[in-house]
């Protein structure tokens, strides 16, 4: 965690208030994120637990950072059910949404461009 007071902090949070590009990299950024927002973008409704089978290799607790960090940013609300066994659902908000021309875009770039 960075100190808030730190120049790298404040000249980061400058970059990303003033550049579109730097703010949505910052935003996508992890290694899971993508794949999430994918997923979510197919399924329209998640559950944690379909989430986790899908994404393979991902631990609980990189699991859970990644979904919290989409919350805080607001591109996926997190709907808890208060029922036994707890029931947890995930789906992108509007502003989540918004993202599926971009994430297209990037897919057929990747495929188009993947020297393997």
């Amino acid at each position: 965690m960075r100190k808030q007071s730190s120049t790298n902090t404040i000249n980061k949070e400058h970059i990303e208030s003033n550049c579109g590009i730097a703010y949505t990299n910052s935003v996508l950024n992890g290694r899971w994120k993508l794949n999430i927002l994918a997923f979510l973008l197919d399924e329209e409704k998640l559950r944690y637990s379909e989430l986790k089978t899908r994404l393979i290799g991902i631990s609980e607790r990189m699991l859970i950072a990644q979904l919290k960090e989409l919350q805080a940013d607001g591109l996926v609300h997190r709907n808890s059910y208060p029922e036994v066994p707890p029931r947890v659902e995930y789906s992108l908000t509007p502003k989540g949404k918004s993202l599926e021309k971009i994430l297209i875009q990037m897919a057929e770039w990747g495929t188009k461009n993947n020297q393997n």
